[in-house]
């Protein structure tokens, strides 16, 4: 069996949290400066909206990713608040990580009556 990561578990308990406290049918937005709220409460460390650069043979595009958050400096955190999570959303986060050079990201959906979550790890 695999060991829990601290830091997706941290962050994983911040946004049950959110939920908790919340419920779902807020915007995206009021579900991200919740999260960074309770980041802050528990002391984990966090950047937002980090802005990701997308190369293309070699030459750095005008274009680039924007993902909520990075946690402990290498967890993506894309939020979502969607009635459910699709390969659509899964995709976009598997290309977050590509750009990012980072290896693990999370995919968390508040739209849902229970928290939906996605572990991704490159």
């Amino acid at each position: 069996m695999a060991e829990r990561d601290p830091r997706t578990y941290a962050v994983l308990g911040a946004c049950l949290e959110v939920h908790r406290e919340l419920g779902c049918g807020f915007w995206e937005a009021v579900f991200q400066e919740a999260l960074a709220c309770e980041f802050e409460l528990r002391g984990i460390p966090f950047q937002k909206e980090v802005e990701l650069p997308v190369m293309y043979k070699g030459k750095r595009l005008h274009q680039a990713y924007r993902v909520d958050f990075v946690c402990h400096g290498e967890v993506i955190v894309e939020l979502k608040a969607l009635a459910g999570l699709s390969s659509i959303e899964e995709a976009q986060v598997l290309n977050y990580l590509k750009a990012s050079g980072l290896k693990t990201a999370l995919l968390v959906n508040f739209g849902a009556l229970s928290l939906e979550h996605r572990r991704f790890v490159l």
